[in-house]
């Protein structure tokens, strides 16, 4: 599987609800354990895939952490801070993935897909945001809101499924 391939499995995988009788078949640490692995293969050291490489890294005991604080009260506060550890680290990720393939398509000229991924990842992480603050009473979650963070995520992640044979993202030169 190629690495961003493999990126966008694992954006799906994390960002996707599979339930079964309450418990997410899509397991999230998997899902930014494949991110990991994808970001792994691109990186340069010191480049920014490494800075991405080390958020879903990060993400992946988070999200494990969350898993099991499914089972907590929801009026626990442990719960709400892992949901905002859960939330913010997420959107960071996948701003820093998204800015790391900005970079390097950018240094290949192909500056019509850099555009359209940098309005995407400011709708994922602004909506996204925005989102956070309204599931805390900070602002108003409508309709249109969830539409559009989702509609955001989904045509994010089917650019970087597009992208994937692109020949400089398919591993480190």
């Amino acid at each position: 599987m190629r690495p961003v391939t493999k990126i966008a499995t694992g954006l799906v995988i994390a960002f996707g609800a599979l339930r079964l009788n309450g418990f997410d078949l899509l397991f999230d640490p998997v899902g930014w354990g494949l991110c990991a692995a994808g970001l792994l293969s691109l990186q340069r050291p010191g480049d920014a895939f490494a800075v991405a490489h080390a958020w879903a890294v990060y993400m992946v005991p988070v999200s494990l952490v969350a898993v099991f604080a499914d089972g907590v009260p929801t009026d626990e506060p442990v719960k709400h801070v892992i949901g905002i550890a859960v939330t913010v680290g997420g959107l960071i990720t996948v701003w820093l993935i998204v800015d790391a393939l900005m970079i390097r398509m950018r240094s290949r000229g192909d500056s019509s897909q850099v555009a359209l991924l940098d309005v995407l990842r400011w709708a994922v992480a602004g909506l996204g945001g925005v989102g956070l603050l309204a599931r805390y009473g900070y602002a108003e979650l409508s309709p249109v809101l969830l539409v559009g963070w989702f509609a955001a995520l989904v045509v994010l992640i089917v650019v970087l499924y597009r992208s994937a044979d692109r020949p400089y993202l398919c591993a480190t030169p």
